[in-house]
């Protein structure tokens, strides 16, 4: 039998981008609030399990995904901590990104989560020595952090070499020694002063970048991170994983051999893009001896990235018959092929102040009559108008001392229910209904509560008796409501266009205030609604990853009970229903 024909993909190594993860993120949010707990062992719950604690906790044989019992027999003195509040990890996380961010030039920054982000540092590759052009050369970006310090380069003092953090103020920097990389390295550097590979420049460079970076934030902030350097996401997402806490690993891919060799190490479930269902097609296909049918049988499996990508009968095409099939994504044999060699093309996002979506749900044991569906209701909605208000409102003078202005207005207002399953359903689905957001509530002279009883009165009630038909009886799990499609508004400053609409209102109310008997106008359609099912099909472990600043963060959604569970609370979660809780 003639095996299939293998070719390994080709990897870009033009860009260099750097992963950053907040060592123990949650405890350290409430290490950082109050300095005594840093000393003490520390552990955040979900529900009776204990999804993640401190170093000082684990040095004492605490460990996650331990039950709260057990937990304080190895370590009674063990300082626990409720995770069900997102509001103070939501809140440093901005704190965070918004350090790093402003190290950036050309605004590509990502959040992942509460905890971790992509800085893409570098995307233009520079030429050295003969083949290096002078920074006025219209063939050459060198705008971006990376590129521009390359040009600035000094070889004959490469130990006292300056790295420069802006173009326009020559002594915003720091100083770094140049002879050698920042941190860990994983593969082989030239001597020291061999600066021929433009690669490894490059990676040199960001090396110190990083440390820098990590030094701001511990010094300023107070959290400590783990960093990855590379050329690209997946690579250096794992980099720097290799040396946690409070470290930094630079891969060197300055060859195919180098990289093959940090992804063989790896298992295959750690692979950023291989997410569990992958893993376990991957898994049964590839070990001889078979594992448990749970995820959690599996979470330490032995199968490794060699073991796939060097089998005698892998190649993309088995891969795709494999792994493919109805419902599957178009090309996963030729994805999978390339991230077992470390290619990943994905580009870091351009960084937002917007978020795409602000949405605030509860869940409930069983909503079963409509006077506590209006009260969680409103709740809810005070909820979102409160955030609204925190996220989306910015202060701006020109209207007025003191004044605020929205950054953003939403288009949309969604409400989504779920009910406990039933017999006749019984899968968790959940069901949403749309309709343009009315303009009352970005009204600021009225309290949150005010606007969200008139929204739930005028809008919600409304809608939530268009779900189903009179004398349903209902049981609600999940309540939820979002505002979405964020039109960013323009400020006072500059011409015409894009400025900020509302201020024009503002003036136009103020003349015309005396000829009125009510201001604020909401239009009303009968045909406003838009019916929609949306049905959840997310395991446990795999991530929506949004980019916005929402309530639910990057949540998974349980496919047991439906509850969106926050990924540090995971794994916890998984193991709350496997003890029959």
């Amino acid at each position: 039998m003639e095996l299939p024909r293998k070719r390994a993909p080709r990897r870009k190594d033009d860009r260099i981008i750097l992963h950053f993860d907040y060592d123990c993120f949650y405890a350290s949010v409430y290490e950082n609030r109050d300095p005594r707990l840093k000393a003490l062992p520390l552990g955040v719950k979900q529900k009776n399990i204990l999804a993640t604690c401190n170093y000082v906790a684990r040095k004492r044989g605490v460990k996650k995904l331990m039950l709260l019992i057990d937990a304080k027999k190895i370590c009674p003195d063990l300082v626990i901590i409720e995770g069900e509040d997102l509001t103070p990890f939501r809140d440093m996380s901005k704190r965070l990104f918004g350090v790093l961010r402003g190290y950036s030039w050309n605004n590509k920054v990502e959040r992942l989560g509460f905890d971790e982000v992509f800085m893409g540092a570098c995307a233009v590759p520079v030429l050295l020595d003969s083949e290096r052009v002078r920074a006025t050369d219209q063939r050459t970006d060198v705008t971006d952090i990376i590129n521009y310090n390359m040009f600035c380069l000094n070889r004959a003092s490469l130990s006292e070499s300056f790295f420069h953090l802006s173009k326009r103020d020559p002594e915003k920097g720091f100083t770094c020694n140049l002879t050698k990389v920042a941190g860990c390295v994983f593969g082989e550097t030239p001597e020291p002063g061999d600066l021929d590979n433009s690669t490894y420049v490059r990676l040199l460079l960001a090396s110190h970048l990083a440390f820098h970076l990590r030094m701001k934030l511990e010094e300023d902030l107070g959290f400590t991170a783990s960093v990855g350097v590379s050329t690209n996401k997946l690579l250096s997402k794992l980099a720097g994983s290799v040396n946690k806490p409070r470290n930094q690993t630079t891969l060197m891919s300055l060859d195919d051999a180098v990289v093959a060799e940090f992804m063989d190490a790896h298992s295959v479930r750690k692979v950023p893009g291989i997410g569990s269902k992958t893993s376990r097609v991957l898994e049964d296909r590839y070990l001889s001896t078979p594992l448990g049918p749970d995820d959690a049988d599996r979470e330490n499996s032995p199968l490794k990235v060699h073991n796939v990508r060097t089998h005698p009968e892998t190649s993309p095409d088995a891969l795709e018959k494999l792994l493919g099939g109805p419902g599957s994504e178009r090309g996963i044999g030729e994805r999978v092929w390339g991230l077992l060699h470390g290619v990943d093309d994905t580009e870091v996002k351009d960084a937002s102040d917007i978020p795409s979506q602000i949405s605030i749900e509860d869940t409930f044991k069983g909503l079963e009559s409509m006077s506590k569906i209006e009260s969680e209701l409103r709740k809810i909605s005070a909820s979102l108008v409160r955030r609204m208000r925190t996220d989306l409102l910015t202060d701006d003078d020109s209207i007025e001392p003191g004044g605020q202005r929205w950054i953003a207005h939403p288009k949309t207002l969604r409400l989504s229910i779920r009910s406990w399953p039933t017999e006749s359903t019984p899968n968790f689905q959940r069901i949403s209904r749309s309709q343009p957001l009315p303009n009352f509530i970005f009204n600021l002279k009225e309290p949150p509560e005010l606007i969200a009883e008139r929204l739930t009165t005028d809008f919600l009630l409304p809608a939530m008796k268009k779900f189903h038909p009179p004398g349903h009886r209902w049981n609600l799990q999940l309540l939820n409501v979002c505002v979405a499609n964020m039109a960013a508004s323009g400020s006072e400053a500059g011409p015409g266009v894009g400025r900020d609409i509302s201020v024009m209102f503002r003036k136009q109310d103020d003349v015309l205030r005396q000829w009125r008997a009510d201001t604020m106008v909401v239009e009303d359609d009968d045909e406003q609604w838009a019916s929609e099912d949306e049905v959840e099909e997310m395991e446990l472990g795999e991530f929506d990853e949004g980019a916005s600043w929402e309530g639910d963060m990057v949540t998974a959604r349980c496919p047991l009970c439906g509850h969106s569970i926050p990924p540090f609370a995971l794994a916890a979660h998984a193991r709350y229903h496997d003890l029959g809780e």
